[in-house]
């Protein structure tokens, strides 16, 4: 299969299913769901889609949109991290959901890069699946060191953190002299 279906073989029922679950759950759908659904789906085809069949995208389409909404609704809360832009629960989960489910469905059908040998699971190698979780636990496992090196890197040339003063100010002003939202000004129209 061409990468760019599997993109959107990945995307739209990633879409799909975070939009139904958050209407599900929330008793209404957002087009924010919609996007953020999209974008997940886009992250776990990603590594996948020069190896799976139009079927396996859609599966780790529907798969992305249901976890990654489990994710930034509900784990995110009781974890209590602060993501503001769900990029761990869309990106980080997502991709990772995409680079194991890679392990389970690729197929030599689509890519026949082992000359004629299984790819995937379903194709045979199970094995892959096992490569796949030592190739994520690899890459998060660099991240977290990378971003922890940058991070007290930052911390000790510039700071990390704003003053409670600078925060309770608001960070546009404080740091920008600029006030990003001025309800009161002239001209703001409701």
């Amino acid at each position: 299969m061409r990468s760019g279906f599997a993109l959107i073989f990945g995307a739209a029922p990633a879409a799909m299913s975070f939009l139904l679950v958050e209407w599900w759950v929330t008793g209404k759908p957002s087009v924010l769901g919609a996007i953020s659904g999209a974008v997940a789906g886009l992250v776990a085809i990603t590594p996948a889609s020069g190896f799976v069949t139009p079927m396996a995208a859609i599966l780790i389409g529907l798969a992305a949109g249901v976890v990654c909404y489990l994710m930034v609704s509900r784990v995110k809360q009781k974890l209590g991290y602060n993501d503001s832009l769900d990029a761990f629960g869309v990106h980080g989960v997502g991709g990772t959901l995409g680079a194991v489910l890679t392990g389970v469905f690729a197929t030599r059908a689509v890519n026949d890069l082992r000359s004629g040998k299984p790819m995937g699971w379903v194709d045979g190698d199970g094995r892959q699946v096992v490569n796949q979780l030592i190739a994520v636990a690899i890459s998060w496992t660099l991240a977290v060191v990378g971003t922890l090196i940058i991070l007290k890197i930052c911390d000790a040339l510039l700071g990390v953190r704003v003053s409670v003063q600078q925060e309770t100010d608001g960070l546009d002003f404080s740091l920008h002299g600029e006030e990003g939202y001025n309800l009161e000004g002239e001209g703001w129209r409701y």
